[in-house]
């Protein structure tokens, strides 16, 4: 079972006025007929990625004179959904979200995309009950500010335009991509991605899109080829 919200609204500094809407914000798909909430978390989601884009946008643009590419790849960064999940998992919010037992079964309170997406439901959240500048300073303290790590581990690198270009170099060969599966249902679908270079496979990746499974099967193919 879910814990206290009252935990969750000390560990991230911000009382809900809503708890409604708190608890919307919390209440996964799976979960929206066992709830007593105005509905799933869905649409708080949607509305929180555009809050959470447009917090990142100012925050960079203020921060840096760095040109509109290098702050497009940075901004990329920050709102994927593996940092997402990393600072869903800081605050622990798997504890607090409501799903069906099946979802919990299968591990749901631990899955990225569940995660990061609660996430940005969380954020849609402060924005109806508090305001953008309480959106913007939470996306600060917990996200914004692990820019420097993220940069440090190479996360804005754009793998697919690395790999292609170091296997042109290497092997006067543009790499392709399949998708090789594509499992659960439309609103949290898990690509599986592969990358070749001719016929040969050289390394798969996922994610919950065709794009950022194909980047992380680039990602992977520079490490498997040694390339630098």
């Amino acid at each position: 079972m879910p814990q206290s919200f009252t935990i969750l609204e000390k560990q991230i500094g911000i009382v809900f006025r809503d708890k409604e809407l708190l608890a919307q914000a919390l209440t996964h798909r799976s979960a929206v007929r066992e709830s007593r909430t105005r509905g799933h978390n869905e649409r708080l989601e949607f509305l929180g990625d555009a809050v959470l884009e447009l917090a990142t946008t100012e925050y960079l643009f203020r921060v840096s004179d760095k040109p509109e590419g290098e702050l497009t790849n940075w901004r990329s960064a920050l709102v994927q959904r593996e940092n997402l999940a990393e600072v869903a998992r800081q605050i622990r919010l798997g504890d607090y979200l409501f799903m069906s037992r099946g979802e919990e079964a299968s591990g749901g309170r631990e899955r990225s995309s569940t995660l990061a997406n609660g996430l940005e439901a969380i954020i849609g959240a402060m924005f109806l009950d508090r305001g953008f500048d309480t959106a913007r300073d939470f996306c600060d303290r917990f996200i914004l500010q692990r820019l420097t790590e993220l940069l440090a581990k190479g996360k804005d690198r754009d793998f697919k335009s690395v790999f292609q270009e170091l296997a042109q170099e290497k092997t006067g060969v543009t790499p392709h991509y399949d998708t090789v599966s594509a499992i659960g249902p439309d609103h949290d679908k898990v690509f599986t991605c592969a990358v070749f270079i001719g016929e040969e496979k050289i390394a798969e990746g996922t994610g919950n899109s065709k794009q950022r499974a194909e980047a992380a099967a680039a990602e992977a193919a520079v490490k498997v080829k040694g390339w630098k």
